[in-house]
């Protein structure tokens, strides 16, 4: 008897030693999944965040700016705090023009600008958004650029001229006013010896037509009007143009011009910068620029049209349509500045791209869309003028 109660208390040491062992071991395996669970999530929550500093050629007061920042806030939302733009007006880092090679040194991450804004490097730049109209949009240059080889030639001159830079566009910008004058533009030659405002190749072309230009970035445009060093001027949109106070100095506004018909914004980033970001940051940087260019053209649809109205009534500004006659003599400038452009190969690669894309692209859309003007005049009858 007494030896089957001593088994039985040995079996139950027994059964008590082995049960703390399945619960030690247990314990270890739960422990040590919320050691990783510990050290997992943590990990994500702590993990650096990327910050690009990034400026503008624009003025705070300029549409362009909100343009700017509509880009930088589409990509500080997606990216979820793990990447983030710091956004800078013109002139807090560099001048307007600088903006390239400020982007190129790494002095700055990025920029939003325009790639006429060096095309002092190679006036190839240029023919990304202010070349020669084969009768294609700014839409359509974008369609262009995307799917017709404009950014694989655009990502080519960036290797010829060795520029350390990334770059995306957007935004399809309405066709450029031919600008601000004294009086009214009734024939090309009411153009000749006006010293005039413009960049790019618009600048030989507009010297082709007799006028005297100078290049100047936005912010010193009214500034020059005002001291005499320019007497006429283009910039982009009644919006910008109305920020600039172009209504203060002149009150004959031209609206329509073959010299910027088809322009879009050039978003910058540093080259090593960007290859040294992660896969979902760099689609964030592209696909950001692809959002930003759907709402900065339906923004600009919106205000340009409201402040086009504010200049008309409230600025007492005559805005009158451009004629025909001047509009056909920037196509034959064109024709004449082209052939001594296109000397240089590569310059006549990419317009020979550009013109085939919007041969075919062009015709689709010319052949196919309704009459908009005859719609208009039926609703609002002598509206337009012309």
């Amino acid at each position: 008897m007494k030896k089957e109660k001593t088994k039985e208390i040995v079996k139950k040491k027994e059964d008590a030693k082995l049960g703390r062992r399945k619960f030690l071991k247990k314990a270890a395996v739960v422990g040590g999944a919320a050691s990783v669970a510990t050290l997992g999530f943590p990990m994500v929550s702590r993990a650096k965040t990327t910050v690009l500093k990034m400026q503008g050629s624009w003025g705070a007061k300029d549409i362009f700016n909100d343009y700017a920042t509509d880009y930088v806030k589409r990509v500080n939302e997606m990216a979820g705090g793990r990447l983030k733009i710091q956004y800078l007006v013109s002139g807090a880092v560099v001048k307007a023009f600088r903006v390239q090679d400020a982007v190129h040194k790494g002095v700055l991450d990025a920029g939003h600008s325009v790639s006429v804004y060096w095309y002092g490097k190679s006036k190839v730049a240029s023919l990304f958004g202010t070349g020669p109209v084969f009768g294609q949009n700014a839409n359509q240059g974008l369609a262009w650029i995307y799917y017709g080889g404009g950014l694989e030639l655009y990502n080519e001159l960036l290797e010829n001229l060795g520029l350390n830079i990334v770059g995306f566009f957007c935004m399809p910008m309405p066709t450029q006013p031919l600008g601000w004058f004294k009086k009214p533009i009734k024939s090309a030659s009411d153009l000749k010896g006006l010293k005039y405002r413009t960049v790019g190749l618009a600048a030989d072309l507009m010297q082709e037509m007799g006028t005297k230009v100078t290049q100047l970035p936005g912010g010193e445009i009214v500034p020059a009007l005002e001291r005499g060093v320019i007497e006429a001027f283009e910039f982009n949109n009644p919006t910008s143009d109305k920020s600039f106070g172009a209504q203060d100095v002149s009150k004959v506004y031209m609206l329509g011009s073959y010299h910027q018909a088809a322009e879009f914004f050039e978003i910058m980033i540093n080259k090593d910068k960007f290859n040294a970001l992660e896969k979902e940051h760099k689609a964030i940087l592209r696909y950001a620029a692809e959002a930003a260019s759907s709402d900065n053209y339906w923004r600009g649809q919106d205000q340009y049209s409201r402040d086009l109205q504010w200049l008309k009534e409230k600025a007492k500004v005559k805005v009158y349509r451009t004629p025909q006659s001047v509009m056909k003599a920037q196509l034959d400038a064109w024709d004449k500045i082209l052939p001594g452009l296109e000397q240089d190969p590569f310059f006549a690669k990419v317009v020979k791209s550009l013109k085939v894309f919007s041969h075919r692209v062009a015709y689709y859309e010319l052949m196919n869309a309704c009459d908009y003007k005859l719609a208009y005049d039926h609703y609002f009858p002598g509206e337009l003028g012309f």
